[in-house]
């Protein structure tokens, strides 16, 4: 893959090259980024104004666009200065004005002479019952009339840039279009009667009405599924060259997963036998397994994490599980304490609190092979921390961990396998633009013996209500987290709110009763207020959101959320999940701050009617959009410039189950599709595909 194709130069060449584009303007689309002809090709009209001529004004309903031939009647320049100049224009039934502020000279005397004929668009008015278009879009001579286009194009603007430019520059721009080898299965094409990619680019940025406009018009859901296409190409070449890594085959004899099994209160779930079976295969397959096991809150995604690991030690071997932090590797490490005493193995944790003789005395177990498994932070990581075999890497929480992280992981041992867990249920489509290179478990069935949790919506004008129930609980034995409101832009004033309710509670319930845990604290100091709340010694933790992900505490029963209208549904139902985990009866108190909006109230109601995360997450998707609901900042979710992952979320699996199968039949892309692919890589900039492909 020697460099970008010859034909693609003009669409990488300089900006300034396009009509009416100088340094300054191409510095501007430049910040906005747009940066070659290719990206201003791909920045597509966001609506349209039609332009139509008609003979008269007179049945149009004002305001709106219009465009209509008139005779040039009387100039009006202002008599007082800074008023505007008029001047009266007469179509075939009718007149109005025309009205421009601050004119230079005699420029509108030679734009629009009296007593001649020209062809006018722009958004015509009422002001004071008068009819008029302040400063047209287009005046010209009839005959040059045919260069108004008759539905023209919006396109989305930056400071800076005007839509006149965009439409002179995107014209331009078109002319430059180079013949491509087509990438898109030809049956594919067929079936959804998509033009080519030029014609595409062609139709998309001349639309002739509004419904050319739409997603699914075939021009646009054809750039859109190129752009799908290149990023699960690079996904499916990520997990090819992953699967071509020699793994190590770990086939176990089952006889440590029996004792668990047999340890267990009640069975797995059909869900748990199954992601169980399907990690099982990819351990005891000779390629590198790259897998995610999603599971919603409760689904038991421990069990099934252990069961692997217990396999990869059966083979011989050692597995780690990694945890974002050191409240959740501890809970891990609690949670398969029981289940590795059943299996009879020894099973350690490891974070940075380890120091000197302790850690010391850990590692060299861990190299002579006595550690079977290993539960830690990122603390794993460190260069002096090594295995006897590691054959399996379990991290939970994915999100932040991107696809670049998970290639590192591969340095640890040879070949490391990787199951990957999260418990945040992602639509179908986000989960494909996100772990297309990854295959998938999914826990979609709850464990047995996990109550519902009542959720029901209260106003904030009830506090004292809410707290009085919350003593009358309290007094019974039972446990709470009290969740304050989410504050997005400012730790300390979510610390400071956090502070407020935790004063104002220990004075309510009495001192010891309360404890208090927010981001800004100390890691020691907060790990002691957990740890005294998972004792029952305080019951009741006030707390911002550092509780959403893992924590287990099986007595406390009920979680309040105040401002519950500021948060997003799915963590929402993460913090919902951290109750119903015991025996007793759990609820959930949604506190808001009325009014609430309609969405918010839509939102809040979703959570009281269901307890299914991937519906949830569904309906997030649709009221919030795709970067939202991952948090785009840290998701590595790509950025698309034309697909749109809420309204073609179809397009996406079409496109994964494509490319993996053009790998398939053409893993090095010579064919003449796999030219066509590597053509659209280069195109749309997949620089980590093209590395991987002239690597492998």
């Amino acid at each position: 893959m020697s460099g970008r194709p010859e034909p693609l130069f003009p669409l990488f060449g300089a900006l300034t090259k396009l009509d009416g584009i100088g340094p300054k303007t191409a510095q501007i689309m430049a910040d906005a980024g747009i940066a070659k002809p290719a990206d201003l090709l791909l920045t597509l009209p966001i609506s349209g104004v039609d332009r139509r001529r008609r003979a008269t004004i007179r049945d149009v309903v004002a305001p709106c666009v219009v465009t209509v031939e008139v005779t040039v009647g009387l100039h009006m320049p202002p008599k007082v200065k800074g008023r505007p100049y008029r001047i009266t224009v007469e179509d075939a039934q009718t007149t109005f004005q025309l009205v421009f502020f601050h004119p230079r000279g005699d420029y509108l005397q030679k734009l629009l002479p009296t007593g001649q004929r020209r062809v006018v668009s722009g958004k015509l008015e009422l002001f004071d019952g008068i009819a008029q278009i302040v400063h047209p879009d287009h005046v010209l001579p009839p005959a040059e009339a045919d260069t108004i286009p008759a539905f023209e194009p919006v396109y989305p603007l930056h400071h800076g840039i005007t839509q006149k430019a965009m439409w002179k520059a995107t014209r331009s721009a078109l002319t430059l279009l180079p013949d491509l080898p087509e990438w898109i299965d030809p049956a594919q094409k067929a079936r959804e009667g998509w033009p080519g990619w030029a014609d595409a680019l062609h139709q998309a940025h001349n639309p002739q009405s509004s419904t050319d406009l739409s997603p699914h018009h075939p021009a646009r859901a054809r750039l859109a599924y190129d752009e799908l296409m290149a990023h699960q190409i690079t996904l499916a070449l990520a997990r090819a060259k992953a699967r071509r890594g020699k793994g190590i085959a770990s086939k176990g004899d089952g006889a440590l997963q029996g004792r668990v099994l047999a340890d267990l209160p009640y069975a797995p779930t059909g869900a748990q036998s199954r992601a169980i079976k399907e990690i099982g295969a990819d351990l005891a397959a000779p390629q590198r397994m790259n897998r995610l096991l999603q599971g919603d809150v409760g689904s038991g995604k421990t069990l099934v994490a252990m069961m692997a690991l217990l396999q990869v030690v059966e083979a011989g071997g050692q597995g780690v599980m990694m945890a974002p932090t050191e409240i959740l590797a501890r809970q891990h490490y609690a949670g398969l304490a029981p289940l590795a005493t059943a299996a009879g193995i020894r099973l350690e944790v490891l974070t940075g609190r380890d120091k000197g003789a302790d850690r010391a005395a850990k590692l060299a177990a861990l190299l002579a092979g006595d550690i079977h498994i290993l539960v830690g932070t990122h603390a794993v990581f460190q260069k002096d921390v090594h295995f006897h075999d590691l054959r399996l890497a379990v991290i939970d929480e994915q999100h932040r961990f991107g696809v670049a992280q998970r290639m590192e992981l591969g340095a640890k041992g040879r070949a490391v396998d990787v199951l990957v867990m999260t418990a945040t249920p992602i639509p179908r489509s986000l989960a494909l633009a996100q772990y297309g290179d990854m295959d998938v478990s999914v826990l979609d069935e709850k464990p047995p013996g996990r109550k519902p949790v009542q959720t029901a919506l209260v106003s904030a004008a009830r506090m004292d209500e809410v707290v009085a129930k919350l003593r009358a609980a309290v007094a019974e034995g039972r446990q709470a987290y009290w969740v304050c409101p989410l504050v997005e832009e400012s730790e300390v004033i979510a610390m400071t709110a956090a502070e407020e309710r935790f004063k104002r509670l220990r004075a309510a319930l009495g001192d010891d009763v309360v404890g208090l845990v927010h981001g800004q604290m100390p890691i020691a100091e907060k790990d002691a207020a957990m740890a005294r709340f998972i004792a029952g010694q305080t019951r009741v933790l006030v707390a911002t959101t550092v509780i959403e992900v893992g924590v287990n505490v099986p007595n406390a029963s009920i979680m309040m959320i105040e401002g519950a209208e500021s948060f997003g549904l799915a963590q929402l139902h993460q913090l919902r999940g951290r109750v119903g985990r015991g025996a007793a009866a759990s609820t959930c108190l949604l506190i808001y701050q009325p009014p609430l909006t309609e969405n918010g109230r839509k939102r809040l109601e979703i959570l009281r009617e269901t307890e299914d995360g991937f519906r949830i997450s569904e309906q997030d998707l649709m009221m919030r959009g795709a970067g939202d609901v991952i948090g785009t900042a840290q998701s590595g979710l790509p950025r698309f410039r034309v697909a749109d992952l809420e309204r073609q979320a179809g397009l996406m699996a079409v496109a994964q189950s494509d490319a993996r199968k053009l790998l398939h039949d053409d893993p090095d892309l010579n064919l003449p599709r796999g030219e066509g692919a590597r053509t659209l890589l280069w195109l749309l900039e997949q620089d980590r595909a093209i590395r991987l492909i002239s690597i492998g």
